[in-house]
């Protein structure tokens, strides 16, 4: 094995029982389905990184808001975008197997460095800045667990003249107590140890691997109990006829064409999802986390149980149930506003209809979901910063490079800044086409990996559905880029600063600090909306801090002196400083 081949992982530290595994794949085709099943999903584990990665933030964000503005309706939509995302990682298996060569070396020598170096790039933007949200939405969990269950307020709502203070934006004034930032500090530190010691454990030994697979098994059976129980605990209000129609497409053109035309912002949810199942940090992960165990051309069959059983199955299961939990639990928004609809929204909504248990369940699982993406993002930044500076892998390399994205543990207290969600989603959206692309191209070159390529009218349907996901993806790239990207680039300019001084207050008008324009952002509100989703895989605040950028033009009526409450819209301080949770 060359330099290039493989990882000294599993190869090195365990070479004989990776043999044992080989023997034993080779005796699992003769035997009957329910044993080679069995056989199979226990030896599965680089799908298990792949459904913890996207079983996250965005994840939940997307299924709470399809469930409640739409019911049953879009169940098929997440099982569609998975199915595209599991067959372009089949593809980008196919070629890694053949040859057990790194893709960062191997793509590089035979399509662009350029373009390798990009995924790479965005492999890392996206584990780091989508980072933020996991543990913003995680602490959020934990916050909402502690207030029920000690009937106290970490964060009451200001009062004057007993109505409710608002912000420029119309949103409530919160007082956030030292105990708010306690317990969020608290989340964060302990969700980043233990992933510290997970992920650790990963980069040490083959029986460390095998660890850090069944911390992420207990977390996605973490997540698919919770949100099961919910489910369950209302199962005489399921529909059942309802949720056939809903898997089946049924009500598609309902949803798309409500009046007899395309309804724009329900094809960009949709068209998005069913591009963005799959993140551009997932497509680098999945090889290596394979070349880690050791895997070869003998296990390309079990690579397919492993993307169908770890990744494809627990990613529907979760979505689904999260879409079914809103809407047994009477959680509903209009299609119009489904970006308000947050996660921990609907945590407190469902107590209305499933009771104190329901919402306890819900948030833990919305804790598990962040807990395992978290591990999954330094996972997958230990092997890429290696790759991409030409270092030879070693345990503490992997160690250091793996905590690069740590950084996001400030997402329990802070927000993103306006630019670098632009930033991130700039590189992100438009590199995962053209990794698909690269994939593509990689699987159908037979000087690369000789009679791999397939054959028959199997090679064409694979490759059919490979174009066709392709496809989507370049759409839904088109779409989040214009929304995440251009749309908050041209907001810095569509208000001319001319009318902005025009309508400034006098300069002897008093400074007051009536507002809380400084406090954090409103708790409860993990700003991860259904359209962050697509094309990066649990993407951050990008729709939500658009109104942010207005802040930068008014320049002159600040040093003014103007009221803060009054000149907020041009100044929202709060949305850059904030928390999310």
């Amino acid at each position: 094995m060359t330099d290039d081949q493989g990882l000294p992982m599993t190869p090195k530290w365990d070479p004989e029982k990776l043999q044992q595994d080989v023997q034993q794949l080779e005796e699992l085709q003769s035997k009957p389905l329910i044993p080679k099943t069995l056989g199979y999903i226990k030896r599965c584990g680089p799908g298990l990184l792949q459904s913890a990665m996207t079983l996250g933030a965005g994840s939940a964000a997307a299924s709470v808001a399809a469930g409640a503005a739409f019911g049953y309706k879009l169940l098929w939509v997440q099982p569609l975008a998975m199915f595209f995302g599991v067959c372009m990682l089949a593809a980008l298996s196919n070629v890694v197997l053949t040859k057990q060569e790194r893709p960062y070396k191997a793509f590089g020598r035979e399509t662009s460095k350029i373009l390798v170096f990009l995924w790479a790039l965005g492999t890392i933007m996206a584990s780091v800045i989508w980072h933020f949200p996991q543990y913003s939405l995680c602490s959020g969990a934990i916050r909402d667990l502690y207030e029920f269950t000690t009937n106290t307020q970490l964060a009451p709502v200001v009062m004057e003249n007993g109505q409710a203070v608002l912000d420029s934006a119309g949103k409530e004034v919160h007082n956030y107590t030292p105990l708010w930032y306690i317990v969020g500090l608290a989340t964060g530190i302990t969700v980043l140890c233990i992933n510290i010691f997970t992920v650790w454990s990963y980069g040490s030994s083959a029986k460390g691997v095998k660890l850090y697979e069944r911390f992420l098994q207990g977390t996605i059976a973490l997540v698919i109990i919770s949100f099961g129980i919910v489910v369950c605990c209302n199962i005489p209000n399921l529909n059942w006829l309802e949720i056939f129609r809903g898997f089946t497409g049924y009500y598609a053109k309902d949803v798309l064409c409500p009046n007899g035309s395309f309804d724009p912002n329900s094809l960009t949810m949709v068209l998005g999802m069913l591009g963005a199942a799959v993140g551009i940090n997932m497509t680098f992960l999945y090889p290596y986390s394979q070349l880690a165990k050791g895997w070869g051309p003998a296990h390309k069959t079990l690579a397919k149980w492993d993307l169908g059983m770890t990744m494809f199955l627990p990613f529907t299961l979760v979505t689904s149930l999260i879409i079914l939990a809103m809407t047994v639990g009477g959680v509903t928004v209009e299609p119009d506003k489904v970006s308000t609809m947050q996660p921990l929204t609907a945590s407190k909504a469902l107590v209305d209809i499933l009771g104190p248990t329901g919402r306890v369940i819900f948030d833990l699982g919305l804790f598990g979901m962040t807990c395992g993406a978290v591990s999954t993002h330094m996972v997958v930044c230990g092997f890429t910063i290696c790759e991409m500076f030409g270092l030879e892998y070693t345990k503490w390399r992997f160690r250091l490079f793996a905590l690069v994205p740590a950084v996001g543990m400030f997402g329990v207290l802070i927000n993103l800044p306006f630019w670098l969600p632009i930033m991130a989603s700039a590189v992100c959206l438009t590199m995962l086409p053209i990794a698909y692309l690269l994939f593509v191209i990689m699987n159908n070159k037979r000087s690369y990996i000789g009679d791999a390529v397939g054959k028959g009218w199997k090679r064409w349907v694979f490759n059919a559905i490979l174009i066709i996901a392709l496809g989507f993806t370049v759409v839904a790239t088109i779409i989040k880029v214009n929304s995440s990207v251009i749309k908050p680039i041209k907001a810095l300019f569509d208000k001319p600063a001319a009318e902005a001084t025009d309508n400034a207050p006098a300069a002897d008008t008093p400074v007051t600090t009536e507002g809380n324009a400084l406090a954090p952002a409103t708790p409860g509100e993990d700003v991860v909306s259904i359209e962050d989703t697509a094309l990066t895989e649990d993407a951050g605040p990008i729709e939500e801090a658009a109104p942010e950028v207005q802040a930068e033009e008014p320049a002159e009526p600040i040093e003014e002196a103007a009221p803060i409450e009054e000149t907020a819209p041009e100044v929202p301080v709060e949305e850059s400083a904030g928390p999310i949770e």
